[in-house]
């Protein structure tokens, strides 16, 4: 599985990029027909100004969840909770064809 991680407009600190490699790492125990994880780390202007963008590729199709929050690290807590959801409902429709 291939994780590549983007930040827009600011550098992510090394310290960042182990805890999304960490939480996404754990993701293909629920769907093992990961092929790859684009993130996208960016600031908005609002108060919760940190927002994280997932791009899952699994065959045939593209999974994308946005969360945003005032730190990137619960933004992407948020991702990941909502994403073992869709990757469980994917894996079990998979299974019934």
């Amino acid at each position: 599985m291939d994780i590549r991680i983007q930040s827009l407009k600011f550098d992510a600190d090394q310290k960042l990029i182990d805890f999304i490699e960490k939480k996404l790492g754990k993701l293909p125990r629920f769907y093992e027909g990961i092929q790859g994880i684009d993130v996208v780390l960016s600031l908005l202007p609002e108060y919760d100004n940190k927002n994280v963008k997932l791009i899952i590729k699994v065959p045939g199709d593209e999974v994308v969840v946005e969360r945003h929050s005032m730190k990137f690290e619960d933004a992407l807590v948020d991702c990941v909770d909502v994403l073992k959801d869709i990757l469980i409902k994917h894996k079990e429709k998979k299974e019934r064809r």
